[in-house]
């Protein structure tokens, strides 16, 4: 998304061949990193999934490895959708040229966006249709184009109102509506999960609640002029690191008193192990404001981190950044010919399941993906960058 108009002198060289700023780096790189924790937690959604995770989860079934490796998890969209709204901010404000509107790339981004949600994202899951699920990608592109209409207000009218549903959605909790009522398919598609849809071909269901996600989104874009030319290295590290530490210290306050921002609250347990466990046990659907000040507070502060890394497990990282669509779309297909391989050739072995034994197996076939899927991701992106069709630059 973000094109060469958006990159200053500053360079470095890629895997790719390709030359990227020193500022653009540290965002793929954060985007490339997320991405490899979202191939963790598939790779354990795939093969584990006899063990699943409840939402906030229970920690009475939930031991602590499986807890933490799901924690890790809950970085990628927040951080991935701040990161959408950011490069938005650099698309319309290139550092060579005038300001450009970005409405009309967001709005055929974000189609583009629910369209692969609902034929090939769907897909790679379960393999045929029956239920479709609008999950993070149709979350995405929902939250793209309500960017799309938003982005020509005032920037700080555009803070505002991310700070106001970041902060305030979480006063919506006690609102529900039945199947049925009025309200229900939009409340179950802005805040709660539910089935919006249901017929004998088709059912419809809403997993990803949005509205949290456009008040992300709006906030990334807000932050876009941080990382303008016109700021230096050194004050954009000194304020990310601000930021970071300011939403985890609002976090420990809100969530150490169980003040706001989070429906479960926590308790001492049996051991200290336990009592982390359930401090850090957040709602992800939607997105509580503890659970945002977590995630954007730590990725504030390796976007900081990631302004100055170097080295070849960096430019690695980062190219998983510069395709994440292709990406995407390849390891969930790469984990579904497994998973079918594995049916075939093994057979299940809990009950209907082919499963691992154990965590750590989640954790070898991770790495191993992520060495073999590097060569078609920095293929994909060399093509990318070399390429004149125009339709490449959505992934």
């Amino acid at each position: 998304m973000l094109e060469r108009e958006t990159q200053i002198l500053t360079t470095q060289t890629l895997p790719t061949g390709a030359p990227v700023s020193t500022r653009l780096a540290s965002i793929d790189l954060l985007r490339g990193t997320v991405m490899l924790l979202m191939l963790l937690d598939h790779v354990r959604e795939r093969f584990l999934y006899h063990r699943q995770v409840a939402d906030p989860m229970d920690l009475d079934v939930t031991d602590p490895g499986l807890f933490f490796t799901r924690m890790l998890a809950h970085l990628c969209a927040p951080v991935f959708v701040f990161l959408t709204g950011l490069s938005a901010w650099l698309y319309a404000n290139p550092v060579k040229g005038q300001a450009r509107d970005a409405s009309a790339f967001l709005f055929k981004r974000g189609l583009f966006l629910i369209l692969l949600e609902a034929t090939l994202v769907n897909l790679s899951w379960f393999g045929r249709y029956e239920t479709l699920y609008l999950q993070v990608i149709w979350a995405i592109g929902v939250s793209m184009l309500a960017l799309a209409a938003l982005c020509r207000l005032p920037r700080p009218a555009v803070f505002g109102l991310g700070l106001l549903i970041v902060f305030g959605h979480n006063l919506l909790t006690p609102i529900s509506f039945e199947p049925g009522q009025w309200g229900y398919t939009a409340w179950s598609i802005l805040h709660d999960r539910g089935t919006i849809f249901t017929s004998e071909a088709l059912t419809i269901r809403a997993s990803y609640p949005v509205l949290p996600w456009i008040g992300v989104i709006l906030l990334g874009f807000s932050a876009g002029p941080l990382f303008s030319a016109k700021v230096d290295s050194d004050t954009r590290i000194r304020l990310l690191v601000q930021l970071g530490l300011a939403a985890l210290a609002m976090l420990l306050v809100l969530r150490g008193l169980n003040l706001y921002g989070e429906t479960v609250p926590w308790q001492s347990q049996a051991s200290v192990i336990e009592t982390v466990m359930d401090f850090f046990n957040y709602t992800k659907y939607p997105p509580s404001l503890d659970y945002l000040l977590l995630t954007l507070g730590i990725g504030f502060l390796l976007l900081a981190l990631f302004e100055r890394a170097r080295g070849s497990l960096a430019l690695a990282v980062s190219t998983f950044g510069s395709a994440p669509m292709f990406f995407y779309l390849l390891h969930l297909y790469v984990l579904l010919l497994g998973y079918q391989l594995a049916m075939a050739f093994i057979g299940p072995n809990y009950g209907e399941l082919y499963a691992f034994d154990n965590l750590s197996q989640i954790w070898l076939v991770t790495v191993i993906l992520a060495v073999v899927l590097y060569f078609p991701t920095v293929a994909f992106a060399r093509f990318k960058r070399r390429t004149s069709w125009g339709w490449v630059k959505y992934f």
